[in-house]
């Protein structure tokens, strides 16, 4: 009875919410801020105006790392030649590996045609533009396919433009504007246009690409294309306000680098074209998220991949903007190390050619390394990001993490944490696993309430992720860890977590802190207070390292390195380990990982206190300081 009540209830908000969303999108198609009289630049109108390449050479020329950038493009692009052009070929329910497939070419192409003026690039990208328009749609069943393809005609549309046949360009408008744009619009499609009230990246990126679509075929129908732009500004700034107040990003790492830079591509259009973001750009939130995403990548380049994120840190042509933007080189402290110390392959992403626009006016090579030694945000998911240093390759590096299980690609990690120390990922996340085959086993991925199936799968559940877990149950995916005080001190860098409410009903309070204890070592603490009942919690952290137990000491062993997991109290604990084998066969395998941790029973009306120090190297250090209650740590 309790379970139907909580579905109805479910089902009930669910409309409730639909039904605003809908009136909320009715409101945009509204608004009107592109005066109609607006005259827009000739093509190529975006990223970059005509005559503009040649700056654009100038800083290629004069700038080692942006050489090679526009090397490796033209490098990509001659390989490209003698394929063929993608097909439409969807993978479970998506098309989007064929959209980024011709995105990422079209705009390489189309940029060695402006740069070079090679006629082998120019027919290229033509062959792929004419592939892609005669498909029979663009997938519009999953919106971000069509998004994606729209951004890849446009570009190539208007940067090619004048050296089209006129027979391409028909060929191409009209895709971008049936396939693209117009769907966007058709009452037949009422789901299609979702995106436009959600807070997350299927805003940014469908917003950004039929955007382009919209100011590539600007003179087919100017009022279509300012009820786009129009439409557009209004809802993006719904995404844009989900960075406040700090700039930290409710979906992670991964989903940073597609909403966000997207998000950039948009503004970057409408500022070149328009020159005014319509007011965008005061969004302080937004303006902040180049700290969140900086901090987040610890020494080993890898980031704190909570959600649905993988665990490499990867080049990101955003930073660049934001770089620009706000006068901070600084920022680009590890698109420099990206850059410099080729962790990357430069074909890796498909806006690429990006880069060049946004960070032309910066030599990567001479970018100073940042100075604060933490950074915590709030918002969603809250997170709070230490090191003790950013120059030393083998510092010590912590992120720990409030939120909520219910945010976008959220997961049952309120509370979770990553350690590294002496260039190594000791306290490691699984992040992400594939969609595709999910989907095509009939999980229900996104089921995101309390008994939804995307709890049942490992990776996305709290027995797998570095928090606490309490009787052997979920945690509460209507709660929400915040972080409550942090403090600076290079001696003490810490932040305190309460996580109260994700065991609401399991314990009365829950709260976690962790600190890098004079630059030495790590400590993680943890005060319990029971309810009625006793409870059995279990602390754990997730390792690729070898791991041997000895009372309540763990030693982990990688690369020749060592860690030790001290745990003097509470007394008489016994550290042990458990499989990271996935339970269900849908699950992805997790090889060369182990939990390690310990399980203590509570009393019931009692205080309990776990304190964990993590300590690299083979030797302890003289003392461990006695912690001190996390009331006394801000």
């Amino acid at each position: 009875m309790k379970t139907d009540f909580m579905r109805f209830f479910a089902a009930l908000i669910f409309v409730l919410t639909t039904t605003l969303a809908q009136a909320q999108v009715r409101e945009m198609d509204t608004v009107q801020l592109v005066n109609p009289k607006t005259v827009i630049p000739d093509h190529p109108r975006l990223l970059l105006l005509k005559g503009e390449e040649k700056l654009l050479q100038k800083s290629i020329n004069s700038k080692r790392i942006w050489k090679q950038v526009h090397s490796s493009i033209l490098h990509q692009c001659d390989s490209l030649i003698a394929t063929k052009p993608v097909e439409r070929v969807l993978l479970g329910v998506r098309l989007l590996a064929k959209s980024r497939e011709c995105l990422y070419r079209v705009f390489y192409l189309s940029y060695a045609w402006r740069m070079t003026h090679e006629e082998k690039y120019l027919k290229r990208a033509e062959q792929e533009l004419l592939a892609v328009s005669n498909f029979s749609d663009w997938n519009p069943s999953h919106y971000l396919d069509v998004a994606e393809m729209t951004m890849a005609a446009a570009i190539g549309y208007d940067w090619l433009y004048d050296d089209l046949s006129e027979k391409s360009r028909t060929i191409i408008r009209e895709a971008i504007l049936k396939k693209g744009v117009g769907t966007s619009y058709d009452s037949a499609y009422p789901n299609y246009r979702k995106w436009l009230s959600v807070t997350n990246n299927w805003n940014q990126v469908c917003n950004a690409g039929i955007s382009f679509g919209a100011l590539a075929t600007w003179e087919s129908d100017p009022e279509l294309a300012r009820r786009v732009i129009n439409r557009s500004v209004a809802s993006i700034d719904i995404a844009m306000k989900d960075y406040d107040p700090d700039g930290a990003f409710a979906e992670g790492y991964t989903y940073w680098g597609y909403g966000t830079t997207f998000n950039i591509m948009f503004l970057s259009a409408i500022e070149k074209v328009f020159k005014t973001d319509f007011g965008l750009g005061k969004s302080a939130g937004f303006l902040k998220t180049a700290c969140y995403l900086e901090n987040m990548i610890g020494p080993t380049g890898k980031n704190f991949n909570y959600s649905d994120a993988s665990e490499s840190g990867i080049l990101q042509p955003a930073m660049l903007w934001f770089g620009n933007k706000l006068k901070d080189p600084s920022l680009l402290w590890n698109e420099r190390l990206q850059l410099t110390d080729l962790r990357i392959k430069l074909n890796a992403d498909r806006l690429l050619p990006a880069i060049l626009i946004w960070g032309k006016d910066v030599d990567p090579e001479k970018v100073e390394a940042p100075k604060k030694l933490l950074w915590t945000g709030a918002g969603r998911n809250p997170v709070a990001l230490m090191r003790s240093s950013w120059t030393d390759p083998n510092a010590i590096f912590v992120g720990i993490k409030g939120g909520s299980p219910k945010v976008t690609h959220g997961h049952m990690d309120v509370g979770s944490f990553v350690l590294e120390a002496d260039g190594i990922r000791w306290g490691k996340d699984f992040g992400a696993q594939d969609y595709t085959p999910l989907e095509l086993r009939n999980i229900d991925l996104w089921a995101d309430r309390q008994d939804g199936q995307r709890w049942e799968i490992f990776r996305y559940n709290n027995f797998a992720h570095n928090t606490l877990t309490v009787n052997n149950q979920l945690q509460q995916v209507t709660g929400k860890g915040v972080i409550t005080s942090t403090t600076s001190d290079p001696a003490f860098l810490s932040a305190v977590a309460d996580i109260s409410t994700v065991y609401k009903g399991q314990v009365a309070k829950a709260e976690r802190g962790a600190a890098i204890v004079d630059k030495k070592y790590v400590l993680i603490k943890d005060e319990i207070e029971t309810s009625d009942a006793e409870v059995m919690v279990r602390w754990k952290m997730l390792t690729s390292a070898l791991v041997k137990v000895s009372g309540n000491q763990a030693e982990l062993i990688q690369w020749g390195k060592r860690l030790r997991i001290i745990v003097p109290e509470p007394a008489n604990i016994v550290m042990q380990t458990w499989s990271t084998e996935p339970p269900k066969d849908y699950d992805e395998p997790n090889p060369g990982t182990t939990l390690v941790g310990f399980e203590v029973k509570i009393p019931a009306h009692s205080k309990s206190t776990f304190n964990v120090f993590l300590v690299p190297g083979g030797t302890l250090p003289d003392t461990l300081t006695t912690p001190k209650p996390l009331k006394d740590w801000h």
